[in-house]
């Protein structure tokens, strides 16, 4: 019989109650009067949403594990965001798009297929365990990907892009698997 952590901890990686931090740059400055998340490309409705714009929208708590490429796992974090398939209703993305490409601070993008994006756990958080989210955790905006390795859960996000055909992102187009699912370990490309 497996134990409830081995049921939850994907192959080849190990718990921490830590959160370790890695990011490609420095924390961006964040400046409420100036920042803006933009949300474009497939859409009816195109967006440029305030700070207080986006804290405006329907909240949603939830609670998930998070697994990094670099084989930890930390289990029971619980985020404070606007569920991503939300934003997209508002958005009115059209139906013709199939992938998005999340865009943040430093030239940082990551890709999705919409259909996972669009998951009941997959949120645009502003918080993270009942408190503000950390700046080293992107704040003020992180897009969480639950069912994916960290990578593809973006910090200090800006602009998202609703796509007829997939974008790798930067990680992706520096051989890591475009698909990241760490159940199955697709780390790498050659992974995939």
């Amino acid at each position: 019989m497996r134990s409830e952590e081995g049921d939850r901890l994907p192959p080849g990686q190990v718990t921490t109650s830590k959160f370790p931090v890695l990011h490609i740059d420095d924390i961006p400055p964040f400046n409420a009067e100036t920042w803006r998340l933009r949300v474009k490309g497939e859409v009816g409705r195109p967006l440029e949403l305030t700070y207080d714009d986006f804290l405006a929208l329907p909240r949603t708590v939830g609670t998930s594990d998070f697994h990094c490429v670099t084989r930890w796992s930390r289990f029971d974090n619980r985020w404070e965001g606007v569920l991503f398939r939300d934003l997209a209703a508002l958005a009115q993305v059209k139906p013709e798009a199939k992938f998005v490409s999340i865009e943040a601070e430093h030239g940082y993008h990551t890709n999705l297929p919409l259909d996972i994006a669009m998951g009941d756990d997959v949120l645009l958080a502003y918080g993270h365990d009942d408190a503000e989210l950390a700046p080293e955790h992107g704040f003020p905006l992180r897009l969480v990907v639950p069912g994916r390795y960290a990578y593809k859960s973006a910090k200090w996000v800006r602009v998202i892009r609703f796509l007829l055909t997939d974008e790798p992102g930067y990680w992706e187009r520096r051989g890591y698997s475009n698909s990241a699912d760490p159940w199955r370990e697709e780390r790498l490309t050659a992974d995939d």
